[in-house]
């Protein structure tokens, strides 16, 4: 009778947990909501439980469907930096305190856009001087899903010296010139995985599209023989782990070596549409100002259908988040050593980004000045941040701010000489004031030479004693590249190559 008792009082509990009003976990106390629009707040109940949401003097009602799910959509709200309560109230009350109206930026990618203040440069002084309340950060924590789900882990805080190191770098040099420049509260969604591919943070209804089904079948292919060698590596690790354990057994040694981790199965984070369900879809349609993102490593042997998969993950995020036309900026990819020779791999995903251009809303931060040789993770943040604020504060929010470096506009050939004319700047300049570095010109042959260059007003002049008759010239066209071509507001010049035009 005992257990039947306890059986009853357990099952009690569970109807009355699921009787009670909760709200998805992406809103907590010190949340960001989006300024501008109205603003979805949805959770669950008791099926058919009327709903009444409450914030900022407005009042919201809704009743539950038959799966105990709720939504509302709180009046268009302007921005308020004074932390006010948002209260639902069904059989039970739920209450979130110090709740911001501003501007929330889903920051997305892999371990650039993962990776943390408190590993940045001067991380120390970073984390000293971040005293912005304003600014707030949620960090949706690791995950995967083979089908989407509704609910994730994580909590927003508030920007201090105590909370800033673990926020994401780019994220918060980002918010940081935002706040300084708009004065509004800004919000970080913080959502990212080291490592990983475009593809895995693709919708599923995305992935099953026809025409992206050779990319897909391709992605997958790369996937499957990668899991193959990881386990036949970590097999024979683990064979040698336990053969040198017991040698030191046999000797009467002390044995301290970390036994080998087992790779993630099936491919894990890397499989198509799995972070997508774990850690997008749990927190959509929260409102959002608009998209940063930093990712393209994971993607660097498959240049060729990188532009396809960007523009389906751009397009369906705002078709998902319910924003057409929000704002959607990246980084290109950095600078780095990777020993690679010669490949062009990475200049090959750099055009592959620049093309994506091409839809509307969008900006590209370029990186090439601030990679490091040795490290795929530049400590240099800051610019980072800098540059993508710089191209929302001039094409979401309409400032009067330079966000662009030189662009390649025309080349006109004379002799043995190429002038390349350059776009988004009013001179031209080099960030050391040597003359520009890393232009190359081929001729018919079509086999790219170094080129000696001179500057005059937005056009830099080439020639090369090995390219009597140049007729493509190419910019910043490699892995490594240390780039010296700016404008006057010390922003980069675009890579390139004409060889394609």
């Amino acid at each position: 009778m005992r257990i039947l008792g306890l059986i009853f009082t357990a099952f009690a509990a569970l109807i009355s947990v699921q009787a009670e009003v909760s709200l998805a976990p992406i809103f907590t106390d010190h949340a960001v909501l989006q300024r501008g629009k109205p603003i979805p707040v949805w959770g669950w109940a008791s099926p058919g439980e009327s709903i009444t949401v409450k914030f900022a003097g407005e009042s919201v009602q809704a009743v539950t469907n038959n799966e105990g799910q709720w939504r509302v959509d709180l009046p268009t709200l302007s921005a308020h930096s004074q932390g006010q309560t948002l209260t639902v109230t069904g059989k039970n009350k739920v209450q979130l305190r110090d709740i911001l109206v501003g501007d929330v930026w889903l920051c997305g990618g892999q371990s650039n856009m993962e990776w943390v203040v408190r590993n940045s440069r001067d991380a120390e002084q970073e984390m000293a001087d971040a005293k912005f309340p304003e600014i707030r950060h949620i960090k949706v924590a690791k995950n995967i899903a083979a089908e989407p789900i509704t609910r994730m882990a994580g909590e927003w805080t508030v920007c201090s010296p105590e909370t800033a190191g673990d926020y994401t770098a780019v994220g918060y040099f980002f918010a940081r010139r935002l706040h300084r420049d708009l004065d509004v509260p800004i919000g970080l969604l913080n959502s990212n995985w080291g490592g990983t591919p475009v593809e895995s943070w693709l919708p599923p209804d995305v992935m099953s599209d026809p025409d992206l089904a050779v990319t897909v079948a391709s992605h997958q292919a790369v996937i499957n023989e990668g899991i193959l060698a990881q386990n036949i590596a970590y097999r024979e690790n683990l064979a040698n782990w336990h053969s040198a354990q017991a040698e030191a057994a046999r000797k009467g040694e002390a044995f301290a070596d970390k036994k080998p981790h087992m790779p993630w199965q099936p491919g894990a984070f890397k499989t198509t549409s799995l972070l997508y369900n774990a850690m997008i879809e749990p927190v959509i349609p929260y409102g959002l100002a608009g998209f940063i993102w930093y990712q393209g490593e994971g993607n660097a042997n498959q240049p060729e259908t990188y532009r396809d998969m960007f523009v389906a993950l751009i397009e369906s995020w705002r078709q998902k988040f319910e924003a057409p036309s929000a704002p959607f900026y990246w980084a290109q990819l950095a600078s780095w050593d990777s020993g690679g020779g010669e490949s062009l791999d990475w200049p090959l995903l750099r055009e592959a980004q620049h093309q994506t251009l091409k839809l509307p809303h969008t900006g590209q931060a370029i990186l090439t000045d601030i990679g490091e040789a040795f490290d795929i993770h530049p400590k240099n943040k800051q610019d980072v941040g800098d540059r993508l604020a710089r191209i929302a504060l001039a094409k979401h929010y309409i400032k009067d701010v330079v966000f662009r470096g030189p662009a390649h506009r025309s080349t006109s050939f004379s002799g043995q000489q190429i002038s390349v004319t350059f776009d988004h700047a009013k001179t031209l300049t080099t960030s050391d004031g040597a003359a520009p570095r890393e232009f190359e010109i081929a001729g018919v042959d079509g086999v790219f030479h170094s080129a000696e260059a001179t500057l005059e007003g937005t056009t830099v002049t080439l020639k090369s004693e090995a390219v009597p008759h140049p007729r493509d010239v190419r910019y910043a066209w490699h892995r490594w590249i240390e780039p010296n071509l700016q404008n006057p507001a010390g922003l980069p010049a675009e890579p390139f190559r004409t060889d394609t035009l």
